[in-house]
């Protein structure tokens, strides 16, 4: 019980103190709780609002100063549980998505059509790749498309390889780039609150982009 109000107390005010006072109560189960978080994040549509990016870039910072001025996790540790944590995750999206999708293409519904799913099908077999290795780095988008591409039943073959290159890039430049930065932040008195907006701010950036020239696109036709 006592776990689950400190975890809540994590996702509902994510921060650096809550981070360290969970390792704390924690301890070597760190590990195996934030495996679950990650692959939460990743493999279940339902949990998009789980933090990725800033947990790693923290976890990362925790791992080189520890969360008392110790060092209680290992980041290569954490490197491997959470690059695992993330290409699982993605592969479970994946097959949820070929196994739910073409089922909610049955015109029963609607605003759900067959020539979606065939639309959605061409997309990711011409952009499969670039698909599933950018949307790691844009929060809600990483954790749909892998069903996305599970429903238009991408190719499972291309889909596991960018899925690897994607899930094991995406936790090494945050979770190293938290370890590697986290003293030069704190000499240069910056607080990690701050470095976290600018995370997310980086991440929907693209997408924002995206959204911008779609609609220039369809404007201009």
């Amino acid at each position: 019980m006592e776990l689950v109000e400190h975890l809540g107390k994590l996702l509902l005010h994510f921060n650096q103190e809550n981070l360290a006072e969970f390792i704390k109560f924690c301890g070597v189960w760190t590990y195996l709780i934030m495996f679950a978080v990650i692959f939460c994040e990743t493999g279940l549509v339902v949990t998009p609002f789980l933090p990725g990016d800033s947990l790693l870039f923290l976890l990362g910072a925790m791992a080189r100063g520890g969360a008392d001025g110790t060092d209680p996790l290992s980041v290569n540790l954490l490197f491997v549980l959470l690059s695992v944590a993330a290409i699982v995750g993605d592969t479970v999206n994946y097959w949820l998505g070929a196994y739910v999708g073409p089922r909610a293409f049955t015109g029963r519904i609607r605003f759900l059509k067959k020539e979606y799913l065939e639309r959605t099908h061409r997309f990711y077999e011409r952009y499969g790749g670039k698909t599933i290795i950018l949307a790691r780095f844009v929060p809600i988008v990483r954790t749909f498309a892998p069903f996305v591409a599970g429903i238009g039943a991408m190719n499972y073959t291309r889909f596991i390889v960018y899925n690897v290159v994607g899930g094991i890039a995406w936790v090494a430049i945050f979770l190293y780039g938290g370890y590697w930065l986290s003293h030069w932040l704190q000499e240069q008195g910056i607080e990690f609150r701050w470095v976290a907006v600018v995370i997310i701010v980086v991440s929907v950036l693209p997408m924002g982009v995206e959204f911008v020239r779609a609609k220039m696109r369809r404007s201009a036709e």
